[in-house]
């Protein structure tokens, strides 16, 4: 895959999903002068005999012992050593990937007085596949995520592990394997790799590229199950939804009536049915879809921001030879932004889930009972759609907000975190979880859009249909249910849904500023 060229401060959410997707990332050249002037500026306020926090001294609650110059390497190794102590799984590849793109785009602004080599090094571990090995918890997302970024920086002075082509090696051996030498960090340099809020950011942002996917099939999906229920477009009529005036459920009404543009399943509903309205899982879709558009897009202009800042301490400033301490590892934009998204997660389920268990009841639907042939003897999706709700349950408790949490840590040093890291690591299992959800919602939609043939769906709903139909048939009597379940959840996570409707513009959640 191409390499990513990065313009720290001006890197989109688009290109964060490449390298997360699995682009490589290569500097901008223009940013070489302003990495060395700040190594120089560090030099300057050493020279100057100063006592600087971080350069010379102690860290945290120990920031009041000064250093002598003869310990100073000793200092930077011993904290990345010391902060290096993660427990938990592993990081996926792909996400610790995103957060050293992100380390890079940070040091590289100028404002963090490391070394080039140090840049080039996480610049070469991008293009040459070397991925340090993270155990994913340990950070309260506040005095940057320390144990996480520290496991990253011990790789590259040769300690802790690595993953190369698959295989896990210890660091030194994947560094000489890529013809590297193990850096000796200069004066602020272990402060400068373990400050910050990169692994926050980027378990946020992973939350963010797989909830596009997921809203996006989830729309689709909505409008295969209200087709299979023969309910009404009405309800999405753009005269509503101008009256209220969200930017988001107007979007959504749009999308919604363009996917069933030219249903003969949709123009049966307007002869011999009874029913004056439908329930608000179909009904609402625009109000709650709508405001959870809204809601991801509030937190990835956030991320956006996030990802093009700055955020170890302290920040050096070149133009006075200033070192300014202050506090921008403190990670309570990223906990709120993944709270939204968890909460956003979770909604999609929830609504999801509601359209299946209406789908399977009869009374509701007008299909057969549990969307099966011969009832009875055949139980049909009655299971399935306990597997949503047992899905959506789970993703409601993981979805309380992390945000509001906190507790001092560094004796009291570092009195208020923001817990960011927890909060944004959750969101990749919460997704699988809806994923799951609008997997079986899809199962449920097209089964009960087959028992209204030869009546047809729009064509860039047929086309979804057919996609799941390559790959999952028609549930004549009841077989093994897993083997659907997986097909059809993989059909969501990969985009292929998406893909399947063809031209149908669906919202973007991507395309905001960055500041």
């Amino acid at each position: 895959m191409r390499n990513i060229t990065l313009t720290p401060g001006d890197i989109s959410l688009h290109q964060w999903r490449a390298i997360y997707q699995g682009a490589g990332a290569v500097l901008d050249p223009a940013c070489g002068p302003a990495i060395a002037q700040s190594a120089a500026t560090v030099a300057a306020i050493m020279a100057k005999g100063d006592v600087v926090y971080g350069i010379n001294t102690g860290f945290g609650k120990l920031a009041t012992m000064r250093i002598d110059g003869a310990d100073l390497a000793a200092l930077q190794r011993n904290i990345v050593l010391s902060h290096a102590a993660g427990l938990g799984e592993t990081m996926p590849v792909a996400v610790t990937r995103l957060m050293l793109a992100l380390k890079l785009a940070s040091l590289a602004q100028g404002a963090s007085g490391v070394q080039p080599q140090t840049i080039e090094m996480l610049e070469a571990f991008l293009t040459r596949g070397l991925t340090p090995i993270i155990p994913a918890q340990g950070s309260v997302g506040a005095s940057g995520d320390l144990a996480p970024l520290a496991h990253m920086a011990a790789t590259m002075i040769g300690t802790g592990s690595m993953m190369v082509d698959g295989a896990i090696m210890p660091a030194d051996q994947a560094l000489a394997h890529a013809g590297l030498e193990p850096l000796t960090l200069g004066p602020k340099e272990g402060l400068a790799l373990l400050n910050g809020t990169q692994f926050s950011t980027s378990c946020a942002l992973a939350g963010l590229f797989e909830a596009e996917t997921l809203f996006g099939t989830a729309l689709i999906t909505g409008a295969l199950a209200t087709e299979a229920a023969r309910g009404s477009d009405t309800p999405f009529d753009p005269r509503i939804h101008a009256l209220r005036r969200h930017r988001g459920q107007i979007e959504t009404a749009a999308t919604l009536r363009t996917l069933m543009a030219g249903s003969a399943i949709r123009a049966s509903h307007l002869v011999g049915d009874q029913r004056v309205q439908d329930p608000y899982c179909l009904r609402c879709q625009p109000q709650v879809m709508g405001a959870v558009l809204d809601l991801l897009r509030h937190a990835a202009t956030t991320l956006s921001i996030e990802a093009n800042g700055v955020t170890d301490n302290p920040l050096i400033v070149s133009d006075d030879q200033t070192a300014l301490s202050g506090g921008n590892f403190h990670a309570e934009p990223v906990a709120f932004a993944a709270d939204m998204i968890a909460i956003a997660l979770c909604e999609i389920g929830s609504i999801a889930e509601r359209r299946v268990a209406m789908l399977i009841d009869p009374a509701l639907s007008g299909l057969p009972a549990f969307l099966t042939p011969r009832p009875g003897l055949n139980s049909g999706f009655m299971i399935p759609q306990v597997t949503a709700a047992a899905l959506v349950s789970e993703n409601k408790q993981r979805a309380y907000p992390a945000s509001v949490d906190s507790i001092p840590t560094s004796a009291n040093q570092e009195d208020h975190v923001s817990m960011a890291a927890h909060g944004a690591r959750r969101l990749l299992a919460m997704a699988e979880n809806a994923m799951g959800v609008i997997g079986i919602e899809l199962l449920a939609a097209v089964q009960g859009c087959d028992f209204h043939r030869p009546l047809t769906s729009s064509l860039a709903l047929e086309n979804a249909r057919a996609a799941l139909r390559a790959r999952v048939s028609f549930l004549d009597v009841d077989r093994y249910f897993h083997p659907d379940l997986t097909e059809a959840t993989a059909l969501v996570r990969s985009g292929a849904i998406i893909r399947a409707v063809g031209d149908v513009p669906l919202p973007s959640i991507l395309a905001v500023t960055h500041g």
